[in-house]
């Protein structure tokens, strides 16, 4: 027999495999827009249903208004944020919505706390004590509430180092690596418990250890692994949103935080693969690695040029490769980077561009700028496909990169960045390196690049640099 229930089950089917849709959709730059669309049909399609179920639950008015307001606030708030958001706040942005995610979480288990094992003398804790489930939603309780405050704290973290409102340098507390397995097992012994004997203080104590831990994990991080940190936040809050959907018997929050959470796993796993960082060590807040030695070595003069030797350099080169980095973003200078290419290639010229895996402070976050500027897809190449051609290139414009072309990285085991792979811009003829300033980059490391023969260094805001080279052309 159809009914609402049996209706909003097939829409939970159908927005789950729209979620599957749109995760294929966004792995690749051609299908992204259908992918986005696919992700938006699916959540549309889930609020209805649930709005549905609430409906046929027989929910009081007054529910079903704060409800429907509920998602009416934010979905304005969402809309505000989307329209307003620079791409350069793209990245502290979705740690922040990350957050979000976790806190919900947390809210969900606990409201699962006090209507169950905080009414023990209720009807859904003596239903659950009969079936003898009760065991099982107190575990689901302490560890909905577990996952949930790490990722909120985390994502705060995250959220005030890609902001720069705090230090992007990792935390380096005695002991650190001791605090987070100590951590660890403290919550494993108070989970069981909280199984055996489930009290308001237990949880207390698991939800303020929780949001130590998240604090420690994601400020322990430097800034060179960030886009790993917001990868993996992003896969912590898709295990949080499938630890709820247990707790609210929801299977769509099940299947999403599933595919949420494995899927950010395992970019995290592609990411750390592609920096030659351990994965195990950067989700577990940088477990084994100590501070570097201090920056004092003297490595010279570096050389300066202007606009109008950059083009005179450009006119004459027969290759260029072009290496974005966080600096472009911050410029908005995609647009003219974008014009100059169209120039140089109308004039024979063969210009390519080298994107690193973290290259920005967030996955593609490069390639979604140039994609903007209506780059060409073909032309935006990864590290991978690009490094052996630095060596024979006439000319390497590196726009607001620093640590992503840091030959200390291969050259320097004592660096902080020691082992990631780079863009090995130097192999070129000629390297031209915009930058506002001597400063180190964002993982605080100074790049040896920049005192290098055929380095010349072009100083300024990157989008006025780029208007005066072409302006000289």
């Amino acid at each position: 027999m159809f009914t609402l229930e049996t209706a909003a089950t097939a829409a939970y089917v159908v927005a789950a495999l729209l979620f599957i849709l749109a995760l294929a959709g966004l792995s690749k730059h051609e299908t992204s827009r259908a992918g986005n669309t696919f992700g938006i049909t699916g959540m549309a399609v889930a609020l209805v249903a649930t709005i549905a179920l609430a409906i046929n639950h027989q929910i009081e008015p007054l529910g079903l208004a704060l409800l429907i307001g509920a998602m009416a606030v934010g979905a304005a708030i969402g809309l505000w944020r989307a329209k307003v958001v620079e791409m350069t706040g793209m990245p502290e942005l979705i740690a922040l919505l990350h957050s979000f995610v976790g806190l919900a979480a947390v809210l969900v288990g606990w409201n699962g706390y006090l209507h169950v094992e905080g009414d023990a003398g209720g009807a859904e804790a003596a239903l659950l004590s009969e079936q003898g489930m009760l065991g099982i939603h107190s575990a689901e309780v302490v560890i909905g509430v577990f996952i949930g405050a790490v990722t909120f704290t985390g994502s705060i973290v995250a959220n005030l180092k890609l902001s720069a409102r705090i230090k992007s340098a990792p935390m380096m507390l005695p002991g650190k690596n001791i605090l987070n397995v100590g951590a660890l097992v403290a919550f494993l012994a108070l989970t069981v418990w909280f199984v055996i004997d489930p009290s308001l203080w237990l949880l207390v104590a698991v939800t303020v250890l929780a949001l130590l831990l998240g604090w420690h994990l994601v400020a322990s991080i430097g800034g060179g692994d960030m886009p790993v940190v917001v990868s993996m936040l992003n896969s912590y809050s898709g295990w949080a949103a499938a630890a709820s959907g247990f707790l609210l018997g929801n299977d769509l929050l099940i299947i999403t935080g599933a595919l949420v959470g494995s899927s950010g796993a395992y970019l995290s796993y592609i990411m750390c693969k592609a920096m030659n960082r351990s994965f195990i060590s950067v989700i577990a807040g940088g477990f084994g690695i100590e501070a570097g030695p201090s920056e004092d070595k003297d490595y010279g003069e570096h050389r300066e040029i202007n606009a109008e030797a950059a083009a005179d350099m450009l006119t004459s080169a027969s290759s260029v490769i072009i290496t974005p980095g966080y600096g472009m973003a911050v410029a908005q200078a995609q647009y003219g980077v974008a014009d100059l290419t169209r120039k140089l290639r109308d004039r024979g010229i063969d210009v390519r561009f080298g994107i690193h895996p973290v290259a920005g402070r967030l996955p593609g976050h490069m390639n979604v700028l140039l994609a903007e500027a209506k780059v060409p897809y073909d032309i935006v190449l990864e590290m991978d496909e690009i490094n052996d051609d630095f060596d024979g290139t006439s000319v390497v414009l590196v726009i607001g990169a620093n640590d992503t072309v840091n030959p200390a990285a291969s050259e320097d085991p004592s660096s902080p960045i020691a082992g990631m792979p780079v863009l090995t811009v130097w192999d070129a003829d000629n390297v031209i390196v915009f930058k506002r300033s001597m400063a180190s980059g964002y993982a605080g490391v100074q790049n040896p690049l920049f005192f290098r023969d055929n380095t010349q260094m072009l100083f300024g805001d990157a989008k006025d640099r780029v208007d005066a080279i072409l302006a000289a052309l």
